[in-house]
């Protein structure tokens, strides 16, 4: 053996076996990490918004169309993010995502106009949670775990958000109440920022730089790939069912603080309520992946989205008082991002993981559209009425109208894939 050589069991060989065994893991507790900055702070945001009712005079419909637009961005930076992910690489992606998110949390609490609140918890905000969210982060996920692995695995850095979500939300209420909104969203902005360190470990591309994944033998363009799953039905379908999940999310989190206030409940059972759904969504998230690795996907969907119909049904005619918001909350939570790992995978399953970030980023702006309506038509409804009940029964028809989509996807794969 030459000295250029190593042998099998040299101990540069062996760090280089370590480092790969522990390389998609290592990959996961970062993208952990980053949903849970996402997701805590920006599904905490909604306990900004009676305080800032008072004090800026502007009525409950500019703060749903304020969060519209943030959803509604959302969507539409999420399938650009995934392009360039998969073609610049998950890194510089995230950290440039990171730095806008930092930046519209800073100038939300100063924004003097509705104008400003569009642009900043709109836009801004709405860009860069867009930008570090599911797509970006499961595509990069998916690409360093197996077939057989992936499904727990996308459970896995699902429930991560939801931990975000249990600590920011009652975080975020004390700050609020301890300092206001704006010291409270200058150090959420702050906190934000530690996605940058995050997103180092999550390097390289799509193409080759997973020591696990199975290689892709789909599209070799984004544009190829865009046209496959445009001509497959069931991909439609997941767009469509898709925006209910949004519609839901986006009800809840947006407008949960004010219907507890119109209920006569302290402003703190909303912050509870909130960090349930975090503390469920994990059991929630995990369960789905788990069940997503030994049953087929499309059914869990379903499931789920019938689930969601039922609760919220059981909740229109219960009392509606603390325990009742509190076991409301935990219901939700347990169905509030188990159809992510399940659609994410399904996805993956069906057009491969080469494209996954561009492909989910399709199906998470018909999520972010569902969101926009759910937050809008949550505040004008709102205003109209003085009550929510009408968005309460628009949630339960488009759960049942979910639950029937998702039935009849193809959910075969499109290609053979070549063993890792």
């Amino acid at each position: 053996m030459s000295p250029t050589q190593s042998s099998p069991h040299s101990p540069t060989r062996m760090t280089l076996m370590r480092a790969k065994k522990w390389f998609p893991w290592l990959v996961l507790l970062s993208g952990c990490l980053v949903l849970s900055l996402n997701l805590g702070v920006r599904q905490s945001l909604g306990l900004f918004i009676p305080d800032m009712l008072n004090d800026t005079g502007w009525n409950a419909a500019t703060f749903g169309l304020a969060f519209a637009i943030q959803n509604l961005m959302w969507g539409i930076s999420a399938p650009i993010a995934g392009a360039i992910a998969d073609r610049f690489g998950t890194t510089r992606t995230l950290i440039g995502g990171g730095i806008v998110y930092a930046l519209g949390l800073y100038l939300m609490g100063t924004s003097a106009s509705p104008g400003e609140l569009y642009l900043t918890a709109g836009f801004l905000i709405g860009t860069g949670v867009g930008i570090t969210s599911f797509p970006v982060v499961l595509a990069a996920i998916s690409r360093v775990f197996s077939n057989e692995k992936r499904s727990f695995a996308l459970g896995l850095a699902s429930a991560g958000g939801s931990i975000g979500q249990l600590v920011m939300a009652p975080t975020t209420q004390a700050l609020n109440s301890s300092l206001g909104y704006v010291s409270a969203l200058v150090i959420l902005a702050a906190i934000s920022m530690l996605i940058i360190p995050a997103a180092f470990a999550m390097t390289g591309k799509a193409e080759g730089n997973s020591p696990t994944a199975p290689p892709d033998l789909g599209p070799q363009g984004l544009a190829a790939a865009f046209h496959e799953a445009r001509k497959h039905r069931g991909f439609a379908l997941l767009n469509a069912g898709f925006f209910v999940c949004g519609f839901h999310i986006a009800v809840i989190a947006t407008h949960l603080p004010t219907f507890t206030e119109l209920c006569g409940l302290p402003r703190s059972v909303a912050a509870e309520g909130l960090a349930l759904i975090g503390l469920f969504n994990i059991v929630g998230t995990l369960t789905a992946g788990w069940a997503g690795g030994k049953w087929r996907k499309k059914y869990g969907l379903s499931f789920i989205y019938g689930m969601r119909a039922l609760v919220i049904v059981i909740f229109i005619f219960a009392p509606k008082t603390s325990e009742t918001i509190l076991l409301f909350s935990a219901s939700m939570g347990a169905l509030w991002l188990s159809t992510v790992p399940l659609t994410s995978g399904l996805i993956a399953q069906v057009f491969g993981p080469r494209y996954m970030a561009t492909l989910f980023g399709i199906v998470m702006l018909s999520h972010q559209i569902g969101a926009f309506f759910g937050a809008w038509m949550g505040g004008i409804v709102y205003d109209l009425t003085g009550n929510f009940d009408a968005v309460w029964w628009a949630s339960v028809a488009l759960g049942v109208f979910a639950a029937i989509v998702h039935m009849p996807i193809d959910d075969r794969e499109l290609r053979a894939t070549a063993k890792a």
